[in-house]
């Protein structure tokens, strides 16, 4: 059974989400450009305070409008 708010996401042992999307996801959402400077192998919660304004501004709009879980369930 679904847990409401998941999106599609799950929870390890620990209870924890799922945290496996990288910038490699994110790269495909919003292309090349996205967090340029950081490894495509790197968790976007590893780089968030490594983030280009622009990065960061598109990021925070997405999530704001609930639209971030929408783009990554596409991109997987």
């Amino acid at each position: 059974m679904d847990q409401p708010g998941l999106h599609g996401r799950h929870r390890d042992k620990s209870g924890e989400l799922s945290r496996k999307h990288g910038n490699r996801t994110s790269r495909e959402i919003y292309g090349q450009h996205f967090a340029e400077g950081c490894s495509p192998d790197e968790k976007l919660i590893d780089v968030l305070q490594k983030l280009d304004e622009t990065s960061l501004s598109t990021l925070v709009h997405d999530h704001e409008h609930h639209k971030l879980y929408q783009l990554i369930d596409r991109s997987t």
